[in-house]
């Protein structure tokens, strides 16, 4: 094939599983159907003819029902190391007419296989940048289907398990049924810092992807996974309540409950190692106001955006946890049965469960 520009993508993975099972994954008309389009979609249909001069077609479907064709010949074939194709979009990212190359090489490495990836011929920059986050979100569904571990092996919480923010993202994952790694880090440490400049936990990697702040995760894990939405879908209103209500916890409510009194308890600074009280006092009138809205937002549901889980109640329930830990605020909880009440339904969810931290 004659290149129509010099404008190249380049981009390396590791994948932990052996090369011919690699090379098979970029052949077999059954394995494309699998893995091949970005988180997020599915593969509607796929067909491989894995030969030189053969011919491949993949169709890719959204959610909001788009689709995105693509396909192409297949111009070299040396198994399990090199593998070369055409590329062409009969509908989606760009016209017709052009035709840019990919080619895979793979090579061994301890524990794995190295695959170089090289796609080639695009007219324009802002073309080849275009493909650069779906191919990266390919190939960690590439990973998916060929680690042992599944997502797990892509998919990674960063922070301490003890933060009601983390505690909240594996929450969704969890409810998702999403497979991932948990790396225990304090906040500002060096693997918090390598992905977030604030040093704020928690992070979330899947593959090369790197995220943090906890709605901007929540968001991904929505768009990008299968499983329950964690969207309330009755309406715009309820959705803007959740939304509501997710700000609040988020600007208020975390301030109020968990840095002027959890942390008052769990890390003291008062006169001779002691909570500061002053500062627990001045924030109780606060906690108890909070408490009497969502008191009220409740009313007879179980669940604070609507009549099923919604991202706002993975966000509220660990600081209510902690917050229910301590006299005061387990005091002011006595006074709000329909937070309680609605409370002990989510600790009942095996997401709950699965995602109480120890603590010392």
């Amino acid at each position: 094939m004659t290149q129509a520009a010099t404008f190249h993508l380049e981009m390396e993975r590791f994948i932990r599983a052996p090369r011919e099972k690699v090379f098979d994954a970029f052949t077999s008309q059954a394995a494309l159907a699998v893995w091949h389009c970005p988180r997020g979609m599915s593969v509607l249909e796929a067909s491989a003819d894995a030969r030189v001069g053969g011919k491949y077609r993949i169709v890719m479907g959204g959610r909001d029902g788009a689709k995105h064709i693509v396909g192409g010949e297949y111009q070299a074939i040396d198994r399990a190391d090199f593998l070369a194709y055409t590329w062409t979009w009969e509908s989606g990212e760009m016209p017709r007419e052009i035709k840019t190359l990919i080619e895979v090489t793979l090579t061994e490495k301890e524990g794995g296989t190295r695959l170089q990836m090289r796609h080639s011929g695009f007219p324009e920059a802002r073309e080849r940048d275009s493909h650069m986050g779906g191919w990266q979100s390919v190939f960690n569904r590439l990973s998916d289907y060929l680690d042992p571990a599944g997502s797990a092996g892509t998919v990674t919480v960063i922070g301490d398990p003890r933060s009601s923010y983390c505690r909240t993202v594996r929450m969704a994952l969890e409810e998702k049924g999403v497979a991932y790694t948990l790396k225990p880090v304090p906040p500002h440490s060096p693997e918090v810092l390598a992905h977030n400049p604030f040093g704020r936990i928690p992070v979330l990697t899947d593959g090369p992807i790197a995220l943090y702040e906890t709605r901007a995760i929540l968001g991904y894990i929505e768009e990008a996974f299968d499983g329950p939405s964690l969207l309330e879908k009755s309406g715009p209103i309820a959705r803007a309540r959740c939304e509501q209500w997710i700000s609040l916890i988020n600007c208020h409510a975390y301030d109020t409950m968990v840095r002027r009194y959890v942390l008052q308890y769990l890390f003291p600074k008062g006169e001779n190692g002691q909570p500061d009280r002053a500062m627990i006092d001045a924030a109780l009138p606060e906690i108890a106001a909070q408490l009497q809205a969502l008191e009220d937002a409740y009313g007879d549901r179980d669940y604070l955006a609507g009549t099923a889980l919604s991202m706002a109640d993975l966000f509220l329930a660990p600081i209510l946890t902690y917050v229910g830990m301590f006299p005061e605020g387990a005091e002011l909880l006595e006074k709000c049965p329909n937070v309680r009440r609605a409370q002990a339904v989510m600790r009942e969810r095996p997401s709950f469960a699965a995602t109480q931290p120890q603590l010392g």
